[in-house]
């Protein structure tokens, strides 16, 4: 597999130096794979006439659907719009919460904010860098109306833990799989395990369409819902009106949202969608070989990943070990002098400014160290083994050790 594409912000080429040699290329953390096909796909959607929400997204949603084992996929904007259009249709607001990793794109956060609610953090898995259950439990409260796990860089999380809690105290269970398309959980596709899950199509995750965003769920009452709120809870849907052969008017039942996706999205997100497996493939033999090459590294640690899922490697993370002679952000430094990209461990939403107002009720010790001890690496289809041979060369040689 070939690179099929670059954007103006990850251009490979080599470029000189100041002393007049050429600098080995960079090597980018991610690019989507996308080519001619997509492109055509784009262009039929704007030839088609209907370049907003129409048939090509009701085809994108069932071929959606059908990859996650579900009964309906709704189409919106984005995954944080995605978030909140699902906590609206329950009916979660002002005064209530929602627990949450602080270890997660603050996105995760600012979606129970969105709605008036209150994420509550609870720590996360130091193996896994998901939801920790026990910790989850013990942050329940009689305000608490749902959890939020998430499938932390395409990593499940530990479902069957979440929906008995959700049983347990009557809890809706929403799933963030921003970055889980694709990955399963007791051999069963992310998107059907909780009540809804929402996915993000945002370049940097497996498949994309620029923007956009996917909610999963088995239950008709919600899919209708999400369907009738992403369009201004409008009564009849632009497709019902263009087609009918009388006048319709339409009404509007209740204050809804703006959170459609466009035709010329899903265009290039069916053509994507049916790359899944191959990317999937592609990105599980790459983490592979980064396993392989690691398992001899003395300070960094390949992923953890329990036995019974198969991880989409949306992002490899690496952990390093206490007391490394380099820290993590001078390695980071270090790669990127060698025109390597990396970004750092995800991030923790509650010391962002925009959380510093809202008082952390739990420790959150794991996810610290999780998030301040780890990085991530180059990890897209199109890596060549070269160029991942090369990063794997400067991990070891940034510690002064022999790879293998």
């Amino acid at each position: 597999m070939t690179p099929r594409t670059e954007t103006p912000e990850t251009k490979t080429t080599a470029a000189p130096t100041s002393a007049g040699a050429v600098a080995p290329k960079m090597i980018p953390i991610a690019l989507p794979f996308l080519g001619p096909e997509e492109g055509c796909a784009a262009q039929a959607a704007v030839e088609s006439g209907w370049v907003s929400q129409g048939p090509k997204v009701a085809e994108f949603e069932r071929l959606f659907a059908a990859a996650c084992g579900t009964a309906h996929a709704v189409a919106v904007s984005n995954c944080t719009t995605a978030l909140h259009l699902a906590f609206h249709a329950l009916g979660i607001g002002p005064g209530d919460e929602v627990i949450c990793p602080s270890m997660s794109f603050i996105a995760t956060a600012n979606a129970i904010r969105h709605t008036g609610a209150t994420p509550v953090f609870a720590d996360v898995d130091p193996r896994t860098f998901n939801l920790d259950p026990a910790a989850t439990a013990a942050a329940i409260t009689p305000r608490t109306k749902a959890i939020l796990p998430v499938h932390q860089i395409g990593l499940p999380a530990d479902m069957d833990a979440f929906i008995e809690l959700g049983r347990q105290h009557k809890l809706h269970i929403v799933e963030d799989a921003a970055c889980a398309i694709g990955s399963r959980y007791h051999d069963q596709p992310i998107g059907g395990h909780g009540l809804m899950a929402c996915f993000s199509l945002h370049p940097r995750k497996v498949i994309t369409t620029g923007e956009g965003g996917m909610i999963t769920t088995n239950s008709l009452e919600l899919a209708d819902r999400l369907r009738l709120l992403r369009q201004h809870a409008m009564s009849v849907s632009d497709t019902v009106r263009h087609a009918a052969k009388q006048v319709v008017i339409e009404s509007y039942t209740e204050v809804g949202f703006n959170y459609r996706m466009t035709d010329i999205q899903a265009a290039v997100g069916v053509v994507q969608l049916g790359r899944l497996a191959e990317i999937v493939q592609r990105r599980r033999a790459l983490a592979a070989r980064y396993d392989r090459a690691l398992a001899a590294h003395p300070f960094l640690s390949p992923p953890y990943v329990p036995a019974d899922v198969l991880h989409n490697y949306q992002s490899y993370a690496v952990t390093l070990a206490e007391g490394t002679p380099i820290t993590r952000d001078a390695l980071m430094q270090l790669l990127l002098d060698r025109n390597i990209a990396t970004r750092r461990g995800v991030m923790l939403s509650h010391l962002e400014p925009a959380y510093r107002d809202q008082a952390l009720r739990h420790p959150l010790p794991h996810s610290k160290q999780a998030s301040n001890q780890s990085l991530l690496l180059p990890l897209y289809p199109g890596l060549s083994e070269a160029d991942q041979d090369r990063v794997i060369a400067e991990l070891f040689a940034a510690f002064g050790v022999a790879a293998p």
